[in-house]
């Protein structure tokens, strides 16, 4: 639900600067640097440049699909 995953990724950023937020899947790459992708979005990293920022900050093997990088192409 791309709604429900927007709200939830904004409110996290929100709340970044004030508290600890942790994300985290199974494997910490494709489904979390989708989302630190997302994150990233929010925070004014252009969402055509948000995969390789992630990628150069956090895994280098993150956000793993073509899914994956079209979500968040489109996140914005």
């Amino acid at each position: 639900d791309r709604a429900a995953a927007r709200a939830t990724l904004t409110a996290a950023w929100e709340r970044a600067p004030y508290e600890r937020v942790e994300i985290a899947c199974g494997g910490g790459r494709g489904r979390t640097g989708t989302a630190l992708a997302c994150l990233a979005v929010l925070d004014g990293v252009p969402a055509g440049e948000a995969v390789d920022f992630v990628r150069r900050h956090y895994d280098r093997h993150a956000v793993e699909t073509p899914w994956q990088r079209r979500y968040v192409r489109t996140f914005s």
